[in-house]
Order: structure tokens, then sequence, then C-alpha cells
């Protein structure tokens, strides 16, 4: 006899309180190397000016950007018709990409990862563990003063 699948409802979907969150994110950042990664459609022409607004935003908080990654979509001709889609739902970036980014991240001994583009709460859970270092978006520290 087939028996329905029971969910443990204390397991399920932990969210932290949005103040966790905020001094999280803003306790990544203070007197951290961080690398910054930018998520951009080819709609977007402004993207350099967008990434170097988030490097000053950064600096002004404390934190130094060691590198900076951009993934753009849209330019090829496959990409087009996604644009406004991300490439991943659940990590937002390309899986190379974020291979890229995690080298980079070992590469630059960096402690955290800075998206300028808002990340879910999956996405930041995601991406933390697949960096092994914290995942946030540019918005939640901007938004934890």
């Amino acid at each position: 006899m087939h028996r329905p699948r029971r969910r443990d409802r204390g397991l399920a979907r932990r969210v932290r309180p949005e103040r966790a969150r905020r001094e999280s994110s803003q306790r990544t950042t203070t007197g951290a190397d961080v690398v910054l990664v930018g998520y951009f459609s080819a709609k977007q022409k402004d993207f350099e000016t967008l990434m170097a607004s988030a490097f000053a935003e950064l600096t002004a908080r404390g934190a130094q950007v060691v590198v900076q990654i951009v993934q753009r979509r849209g330019v090829s001709d496959g990409g087009v018709r996604k644009m406004g889609l991300p490439y991943s739902s659940r990590t937002l970036l390309s899986y190379g990409k974020v291979r890229e980014v995690a080298q980079a991240c070992d590469q630059a001994n960096a402690d955290a990862v800075v998206f300028v583009a808002s990340l879910t709460g999956r996405q930041q859970r995601v991406l933390t563990a697949m960096l092994g270092r914290p995942a946030v978006s540019l918005s939640d520290i901007l938004t934890a003063d």
C-alpha cells in the first residue's frame, strides 16, 4: 500500500528574520575581502557604471573588493529570447560562472561574495553552500544601514 510522503514541518523552510539577515550582511562586508559579481542583460548598456557604483558603496562600508566578475545575458543569439530570465533560478548564474566565481574566491582568499542583483533566500543558501563563503546581495547590505 502506498503511503503519502510526509514532510517534516520543523525542517521545512527556515527563513531567517529580516533583522538577522541585515546584521549578517553587515558583518559580512565590514573589513572583509569580497568578490563582486554582477548579472546583467544585454539590454543594460551601463553595466560598467553599475559595477563601479557597487564598488564604491562596498569600499565606503569598509570592504575591499578583490575581484569583479560580470555575467552578461543575451549577448549571444540564443540568449536574446531569454534575456529577462536568470540562467538558473537556483543560482542566478550559469553553472560555469559559479565555478569561475568559486575559483576566483579561492585564489583571492575572499571572505564573502556580493551580488549586484537581488538574491532570493534560496539563492543565498545555495550559493553560500556552493561557494563556501557567505553570498549576499548588495541591496541587503545597503538596507542594513
